[in-house]
């Protein structure tokens, strides 16, 4: 059974190096996305990595015993999650098609500031402090420089970027929903069935929009489509959550600064896409103001890492 009380312990060694490795590969997912959107419609994309997600969480839980069960009061709830969730990952996936992988994980990396802001409106007792706040503004002191960069950069680029900063808004808005009723929850119940829901909206939306759904597989493309879905989505989901019943989400949370790191460079060298000075500012700026947010947090915050299912 998942115990919803975090032990909040200090990460051992071997422990520390594992979670650098799945805060990276969490922030490589955003290039995994743009290698498969070289070959693969935009919903499509998403519609195949949460149904391989979906199956793969799925079997996971059955072979731990964990329980699929529900109340019926809990129904609702769980689709207010599921549809905020379809909403906001088509939203991504949208923006990321139109933007550059870096650019994209900078801007979703704003949402732990939103979340904060939000919480302190709608989920008593979580209050932003001077400390956030500088936080905040350090965030979005961020964005600013990444709409200065203008190397490389289109106007279908700018729209691309805003459609992600709408979406991380929209996953904020879910992570403070979530957080009000988790405690009713198992936790993999708010992954799983925010999955299952939204995968035929996806295909049905890849069918009406992408125009080829399937425009060519090659070796990268297929890669990649596997490194979303069984890598990031279920890999690093049923790795974080284990971590996370051992030392808690205080321990864990202290290191997704390094997922803006990985996105960034990795968009850089594997896409070859520009680290321009501005770029560099702007995660400086974005990092700078996570590590503060985070800096011995006193309370758990959301269960679930930044880059759970971007």
């Amino acid at each position: 059974m998942i115990n919803h009380t975090p032990q909040n312990q200090e990460l051992p060694f071997l422990a520390a190096i594992f979670t650098v490795f799945l805060c990276a590969l969490f922030g490589a997912n955003a290039v995994a996305i743009k290698i498969s959107l070289s070959g693969l419609g935009v919903f499509t994309t998403a519609g195949l990595r949460f149904s391989m997600a979906s199956v793969a969480v799925f079997i996971w839980a059955r072979i731990t015993g964990r329980s699929f069960k529900i109340k019926s009061g809990q129904v609702h709830q769980l689709l207010i999650i599921s549809m905020m969730f379809t909403v906001q990952l088509s939203l991504f996936y949208l923006g990321i098609s139109k933007s550059n992988a870096s650019r994209a994980t900078l801007m979703v990396n704003l949402q732990p500031f939103f979340t904060l802001f939000l919480a302190h409106y709608f989920i008593p007792g979580d209050r932003i402090t001077k400390r956030k706040t500088l936080g905040i503004l350090l965030g979005f002191a961020g964005v600013v420089f990444v709409f200065l960069e203008k190397k490389g950069v289109t106007a279908d680029f700018q729209v691309g970027d805003l459609i992600i900063l709408f979406a991380a808004f929209l996953w904020a808005c879910n992570a403070v929903y979530t957080k009000r009723i988790i405690h009713a929850f198992k936790p993999f119940h708010m992954v799983l069935y925010p999955m299952i829901f939204s995968v035929p909206f996806f295909f049905l939306e890849g069918f009406v929009w992408d125009g080829a759904m399937i425009a060519h597989v090659d070796t990268k493309v297929f890669c990649a489509l596997l490194y979303q879905g069984l890598v990031t989505a279920s890999f690093c989901f049923v790795a974080w959550i284990t971590l996370l019943q051992k030392y808690g989400a205080v321990a864990l949370h202290s290191f997704i600064f390094i997922m803006p790191v990985s996105g960034v460079l990795l968009g850089g060298l594997v896409l070859g896409e520009p680290i321009t000075v501005n770029i560099i500012i702007a995660l400086l700026l974005i990092v700078s103001g996570i590590l503060l947010v985070n800096f011995k947090q006193k309370k758990p915050i959301p269960l679930f890492p930044l880059g759970r299912n971007v």
